[in-house]
């Protein structure tokens, strides 16, 4: 109360360093895309599931909520849905569209056994995956390529952001 301004006003406050975030090397990447047997149904899927979110970067979140509907394979995008609702149009590269048309065109309906799901990704009762689902699905698969580094989907997305902007692409 002996002053009226405050005399700590004009202080800035100490700014910390922000760490990079995890991610995987190109290598880990393929070992990690390399691990699902694509000749089972649950592996052709997993596959098509690493492949997509690895070369669109979607949050997982947006990965399992994708519907039939929201893909067009043919002109090589998939429709998301975001934080907050927001759309955008999201290009696939082709391993993602070879994967992912490999998954529809057998694995998806011998795993959905006659019934019908609206869900692009479906497990063997004919839902979708929960984010718990998928996670434990990415550990298994992170260990069998063997990647000792501690992964979740997200450090998926940064990995995917990292090796675009090493191979000179703008984020934006």
């Amino acid at each position: 109360g002996l002053s009226k301004k405050n005399p700590a006003e004009d202080l800035d406050t100490p700014k910390f360093p922000r760490k990079l975030p995890v991610y995987l090397t190109l290598p880990e990447v393929e070992s990690l895309l390399t691990a699902p047997d694509v000749k089972t149904a649950p592996g052709a899927r997993d596959l098509a599931m690493l492949e997509l979110l690895y070369a669109t970067g979607l949050r997982v979140s947006e990965l399992l909520r994708l519907s039939i509907n929201d893909v067009n394979l043919d002109a090589g995008y998939v429709i998301a849905f975001g934080k907050g609702s927001k759309e955008r149009l999201v290009p696939i590269g082709q391993k993602a569209i070879d994967s992912v048309s490999a998954y529809l065109r057998g694995p998806r309906a011998a795993l959905l056994k006659g019934r019908t799901a609206r869900a692009l990704f479906v497990t063997p009762r004919g839902g979708g995956f929960s984010r718990m689902g998928f996670w434990k699905l990415l550990r298994r698969y992170a260990l069998k390529a063997g990647i000792k580094k501690r992964l979740s989907p997200h450090k998926l997305r940064h990995s995917f952001a990292t090796h675009l902007l090493e191979s000179g692409y703008d984020l934006r």
